[in-house]
């Protein structure tokens, strides 16, 4: 099973240019998946499926 490296919009932001706003929204729409919160209440993504999600789109 691969290990998921998760992290909140802030941190995907700075490894990804994605914005933390659109994380949320396709956190919301389903896109990503939610992967609880972080001890200050922000949600939690998979930055590798966020990356796969961002290629997609590119392609």
């Amino acid at each position: 099973m691969q290990q998921r490296f998760l992290v909140d919009p802030y941190a995907a932001q700075v490894a990804t240019g994605a914005k933390p706003g659109t994380i949320r929204q396709w956190l919301r729409r389903g896109k990503l998946t939610h992967h609880g919160y972080d001890p200050n209440g922000r949600a939690l993504v998979d930055l590798d499926e966020l990356r796969d999600h961002l290629a997609v789109k590119a392609a």
